[in-house]
């Protein structure tokens, strides 16, 4: 198995066992060994650069190394790719993905979010549905007040108002937490979707509360912006735990220095896709009457 000439001259023989090969380590040596040969090199320069032996690298490739997260990132590093183009994502599945992939990067959120809306009209998913601007959405973390400010707002525009929550449990038969318990993350994210767009579909005009995590999957939340006029509802980590304790449930404060932290995380987290939305409304320090009055105001000038 050893390689002659080219990219495979001067490499070490064959590895130190045959033991039988992982898929997943299998797939991933084929990668490296493409990769090397794309660029020319021999396992050896490979090794040296990268700072293994011939043998760990010999091992990776045929499946049966085990390598560390570390040692993947040398040797991404010394076939001059990312660790993703490496171990083999969507993005390195032909040269255009790789082009693409290459034009996009560097690039400031600004410029991204002008070649994701050009992309939306060249293959036309861009956003123009003509009834997105009287669909309102309400997005944030739990306890930003989605459910009781969307309801309020909902009655002084005089629309109805859903809860996607709800949604999702009547196509699913069950609670929301029976879903995870029962299905699995995987299995909520695909009533979450049908959810959203069944309620597009029976409504022109609505306000929606969704859900905290709905931007946790990007084809859904793509079919968010898209569809409805998205609100971001913000607030500060104590703010939502505060409020959501106030409404009775004390699960996040059984471990609150945690919770907290974890709160934190999930804030940081999302935050760069909750920034997507439309408008954005600072609950914080508000009284519920204050905090409404600003979101109708906020909303009520968009829809002028």
């Amino acid at each position: 198995m050893n390689e002659q000439g080219g990219a495979g001259g001067g490499d070490a023989g064959q590895p130190e066992a045959a033991e039988p090969r992982d898929a997943l380590l299998a797939a991933l040596g084929d990668r490296v060994r493409s990769l090397r040969a794309q660029r020319g090199l021999t396992r050896k320069a490979v090794a040296q650069a990268a700072g293994v032996s011939e043998r760990h690298l010999a091992n990776l490739e045929y499946g049966i190394g085990n390598a560390s997260i570390l040692v993947l990132q040398q040797v991404a590093g010394a076939l001059q790719c990312s660790l993703a183009e490496m171990v083999g994502d969507v993005t390195t599945s032909s040269p255009e993905w790789l082009l693409i992939r290459e034009l996009l990067e560097h690039r400031s959120e600004a410029d991204l979010r002008r070649v994701r809306m050009a992309i939306g009209e060249l293959l036309g998913t861009a956003a123009t549905d003509p009834g997105r601007g009287r669909r309102i959405a309400l997005i944030g973390l739990r306890g930003a007040g989605k459910s009781t400010l969307g309801r309020m707002l909902a009655d002084a525009l005089d629309l109805p108002f859903i809860e996607l929550s709800r949604e999702i449990e009547k196509f699913a038969g069950c609670s929301v937490r029976e879903i995870h318990d029962l299905y699995g993350t995987n299995a909520y994210r695909r009533y979450e979707r049908r959810a959203l767009e069944e309620t597009v579909q029976i409504y022109g005009e609505v306000v929606i509360a969704t859900p905290g995590g709905i931007v946790s999957d990007p084809a859904t939340f793509n079919e968010l912006l898209s569809h409805c006029t998205t609100v971001w509802l913000q607030a500060s980590p104590e703010e939502h735990m505060g409020r959501v304790a106030a409404q009775g449930d004390l699960r996040p404060m059984a471990a609150s220095r945690e919770a907290m932290e974890d709160l934190r995380r999930i804030l940081d987290g999302r935050a760069a896709f909750y920034s997507k939305a439309d408008l954005r409304v600072d609950t914080g320090g508000k009284s519920l009457q204050a905090a409404f009055e600003l979101l109708r105001n906020t909303v009520q000038a968009a829809l002028a």
